[in-house]
């Protein structure tokens, strides 16, 4: 069994190469197409790509969250102790903060920077809930499927709601905070990010009381 330090290490490494993932694909469809759409579609499928792999290797040794609301959720329902998921969020959030600069170093853009990209209205507060509860719900009820891939089920999740959301599915405080540090594709200016954080962690929150029917 893995060590609390490794688990941290995980879920560091995972949320930063999850996030240089989301922003430099953004910036590689941006580069490559005038095209919002085909932008959006290049960097849906490098995201839910990146996570496939990521929990793959990784779920074994952390469980793979990569994601403060899902620390959170597993911390109520006992799988981690309350010291273990705060751990788990900073670990989380510092790594997608370096995520962001390590994508920007690859694209050899300024690594310091803010998003100005505003997100902001109730469709967005909506989209971000549901996208949230749609993840957290998979991850709860898909665990209690025998043989069910779970890194399949959540990549193919995201990819979806990167399409049927209007926030185009962030669905994870850490990634948020990390792309306020990004001015590129996949920006989120800093004013709209506690609003984006207050859905997610409603959406998680119902997700959890609903995954309790049996």
């Amino acid at each position: 069994m893995a060590t609390l330090a490794e688990k941290l290490v995980a879920e560091f490494a995972g949320t930063l190469l999850l996030v240089a993932a989301v922003i430099g694909s953004g910036i590689m469809g941006d580069r490559l197409s005038a095209d919002t759409g085909v932008a959006l579609l290049a960097n849906t499928g490098a995201t839910a790509a990146a996570l496939f792999v990521l929990i793959s290797i990784l779920g074994p040794v952390s469980g793979a969250h990569f994601n403060p609301v899902v620390s959170a959720i597993m911390a109520l329902r006992g799988a981690l102790s309350p010291t273990q998921a705060a751990a788990y969020t900073l670990a989380q959030i510092a790594g997608g903060i370096l995520g962001a600069l390590l994508a920007h170093a690859m694209f050899e853009l300024p690594l310091l920077q803010i998003s100005t990209a505003i997100r902001s209205g109730s469709g967005q507060f909506i989209a971000e809930t549901v996208a949230t509860f749609c993840l957290l719900a998979v991850i709860l009820r898909g665990s209690r499927i025998e043989g069910i891939s779970m890194p399949a089920l959540v990549s193919l999740t995201i990819a979806s709601a990167y399409w049927f959301t209007a926030s185009t599915s962030f669905a994870n405080p850490a990634v948020t905070i990390a792309r306020a540090f990004t001015g590129t594709f996949s920006g989120i200016a800093p004013s709209s990010v506690p609003v984006f954080v207050l859905a997610q962690c409603l959406g998680g929150a119902a997700a959890s009381l609903t995954a309790r029917v049996k």
